[in-house]
């Protein structure tokens, strides 16, 4: 079966300005799939967009289904950033006969465009596709860290279900709970404590993932870029940002992120050597005004492109004399604490040693980390970071 079998093609006329697209615009960039499908060979692209138009796993927030064209809308009128971009659009995946069949699709599609060295945009649809997103890793025999940016954690108890189909807001439970379990780490940006439950936080303290709350990284968004730095992939509910900035979500709250800072998270996003997989999900449509919110996804889109378009390369430690080693002690037991800082970007990583009964092939676990983790270790203290990745290794 081929990828094209899984796709409806776009209406590029529907989405024009009645002026056109200026030779500058993505519009004129983008390799859409109107009549032919786009050619799909190892590098052939570097990105490809995803529209998938299913909502049944929405909650309070039908229609978001609708979504995709209109992101690609304003999109598409973007000017390109300073570099030569080569992105395909491969159209829209219709719902499949029941919700567990766009899971599929879904699924499919990531799994081979990850093989091919393509980076999956996905614009939903409702934040349960997140699950199909993940899927798209089961066969590619790697661990992933995965981070989700929400106001919420979606671990509500679902109805058991013989198929893999789940909700909205119960999606994380099947993917802790997916067999074969492949999930390293798990993380989440910009939870709200009031809309968390105490039972919630304490599983993820249990299970050493990582959770910052909107409070501790809103007004310091780069607080964000190591846990960024260190997912596979992403998933995006636009729920996450305040209503004043983005009102197209039935779920829209007052409190949240600001339109700059989800930019600036999705160019981190996008910067990131280690991210093979995005989705933005639950944007409304029938909820916007004046098509603000469609803009606002359409450029954190665009800051995602312009981070993957300047990606360094800088994972560590390869060669050795791109980075700078520091050694500290600890003041306790003397143990020795390693960092690694990047001289292209300055991005820091901390040294995390496998158990002995660890990886075969690799003596140490590099974490991506701030500066201030540092700081802390020199100080005298075992950053907490340290130790959550220890027990996971373990």
């Amino acid at each position: 079966m081929s990828l094209a079998d899984f796709f409806s093609p776009i209406n590029i006329e529907k989405l024009k300005p009645k002026t056109g697209y200026y030779t500058s615009h993505l519009g004129m960039k983008i390799t859409a799939y109107e009549t032919d499908f786009p050619i799909l060979e190892e590098d052939s692209f570097d990105v490809a967009i995803i529209g998938v138009c299913d909502d049944r796993g929405a909650i309070n927030n039908q229609g978001c289904a609708l979504g995709p064209d209109y992101v690609r809308e304003q999109l598409y009128s973007l000017n390109e950033g300073s570099y030569k971009s080569k992105i395909a659009d491969l159209g829209n995946i219709l719902p499949g006969h029941q919700l567990s069949d766009t899971y599929i699709a879904l699924k499919t599609v990531t799994t081979e465009l990850i093989k091919l060295n393509i980076l999956p945009i996905i614009i939903g649809g409702s934040q349960d596709l997140t699950y199909a997103q993940y899927m798209g890793y089961e066969d590619l025999e790697q661990k992933v860290d995965l981070l989700v940016i929400d106001s919420h954690f979606d671990m509500n108890e679902a109805d058991e279900d013989e198929t893999i189909a789940t909700d909205a807001i119960s999606y994380l439970n099947r993917i802790f709970l997916h067999q074969p379990n492949y999930l390293f780490n798990f993380s989440n940006l910009g939870y709200q404590t009031y809309f968390v439950s105490q039972d919630s936080l304490r599983v993820m303290d249990k299970l050493f993932f990582d959770a910052q709350r909107l409070g501790e990284i809103s007004g310091a968004v780069h607080l964000a870029e190591p846990a960024i730095r260190n997912a596979n992939m992403i998933s995006f509910d636009i729920s996450s940002i305040r209503s004043s900035d983005a009102v197209a979500n039935g779920n829209a709250a007052p409190n949240g992120f600001y339109g700059e800072e989800a930019c600036q998270l999705c160019r981190y996003a996008g910067y990131s050597d280690k991210l093979s997989s995005i989705g933005f999900y639950e944007f409304n449509p029938a909820y916007d005004q004046n098509g603000q919110s469609a803009m606002l996804m359409a450029q954190m889109v665009w800051c995602f492109l312009d981070g993957f378009y300047n990606r360094k390369k800088d994972f560590p430690m390869n060669p050795k004399s791109d980075y700078i080693v520091y050694k500290t002690s600890l003041q306790e037991d003397g143990h020795e604490l390693i960092f690694v800082k990047s001289k292209k970007t300055d991005r820091w990583w901390m040294q995390v040693p496998y158990p002995s009964a660890g990886s075969k092939n690799e003596r140490f676990h590099y974490v991506p980390c701030l500066y201030e983790d540092y700081q802390l270790a020199v100080s005298g203290e075992m950053p907490d970071l340290w130790w959550r990745t220890y027990q996971k290794l373990n």
